[in-house]
Parts: structure tokens; sequence; C-alpha cells
């Protein structure tokens, strides 16, 4: 990899998550941060997904998802709790190896879970080995590419007592994204996407 074209990436990503609205403390009964973590190689651009452990009591269970979590009274910030996770979850110390190039919109679940999460954005210089807690089932480098370019679009059918909801998903390699997850990467995609477009 060229040190041109890993500037040329990182200043693409940071443009794109340029925003002026300052970073406000987070309104809810609980917080938490997730980390969207990419990676810059020669013949693409990756990100990491987690796939999380069938546990009981768990309203994520089995979900692919950002690693991430809910906040701690130690954290010193909600960067920290996004940090701290991503270390727990996968073994990835961001804090060492990463470079945080922003943040995303501030979500909450669809499915009326009471927390509100604050997504950030790293990128690593290299794909570093995972050390899988036991929180995570799986976790998969997936080429964005394609993703941005419309592939693998399909839906995910919530059920709610008598109403079924079609919501947007990505079908990758037979793993659904949907629900707060799918809104986080289709905000950075969209912004990518109209930063593209621009140049």
């Amino acid at each position: 990899m060229s040190a041109t074209v890993g500037t040329s990436f990182r200043e693409r990503i940071r443009r794109c998550l340029a925003d002026s609205t300052p970073e406000t403390p987070l309104a809810g009964p609980r917080t938490a941060a997730i980390a969207l973590i990419l990676l810059d190689l020669e013949a693409s651009w990756e990100l990491l997904l987690i796939e999380r452990a069938t546990r009981e009591g768990d309203p994520w269970s089995g979900h692919m998802a950002l690693p991430g979590g809910h906040r701690d009274a130690r954290d010193a910030d909600l960067a920290a709790t996004a940090e701290r996770e991503t270390l727990e979850e996968v073994g990835v110390d961001l804090r060492a190896y990463g470079e945080r190039l922003g943040r995303l919109s501030d979500r909450e679940p669809i499915r009326g879970v009471p927390i509100a999460v604050r997504p950030f954005v790293y990128l690593l210089p290299a794909r570093p080995p995972l050390l899988l807690s036991a929180e995570v089932r799986q976790a998969l480098w997936v080429p964005f590419a394609p993703l941005l370019a419309g592939a693998g679009q399909t839906t995910y059918t919530l059920s709610r007592g008598d109403q079924r909801l079609e919501l947007p998903a990505w079908n990758i390699d037979g793993r659904l994204v949907w629900g707060l997850t799918y809104r986080v990467l289709d905000e950075f995609f969209r912004r990518f996407n109209g930063l593209l477009a621009q140049e």
C-alpha cells in the first residue's frame, strides 16, 4: 500500500465525516458507543463486523453488529467506551493502533430499547489479529466497495405483535445486517458515496 493511497483514503473519510455539529452529551437513560473500524488495503477497503453470541436476555443476541457496548462509569467519554469495548470484545487496541477519524449520527434502536448509541469511526494501518470474547461468536472483515455499489441489498421482516415490518438489510455471505447497524453503515456509505460523486 502506498502512502498516497493511504493518505487519500484517510482524508476522504475525514471529509465525509466532517460535521459542524458540536459533540454534545447523549440524552437517554443508558448510553453506549460503537466502533466502525476500517482498513485501507492495497486491493480493497474493508470494515469489521461481528456476530454476537446467542445469549438469553440480550436484545441483540445473535445479531450482526459493530463492536461496542454500554458506557462504564470509569470511561472518560464515549470514545473511551467504544475503545474499551472493542478491546474487550475482539482484542483490538484502538487507542494504541487505531486513528479516530470522526463520528456518525447518534442512534436509538428501533425496537424501543431505552439506550442511545454514538458511533465512532476508526482507521487501522493493517489487519490485526482478533481475540474474541465469549460475547462474540465470530468476526469478519468485509470488503465494502460492493456495499457502496448496492450489492447484497435485501429486507428483514421484524414481527411486533400483529405488526410485520419490512426493514432494509444487507445479505453478506448469508448473514443479515439490519436495524441499528444497518442505519449506521448506511449513513457512512451515503456520506462516502456523496464525497466520491463530487470528486
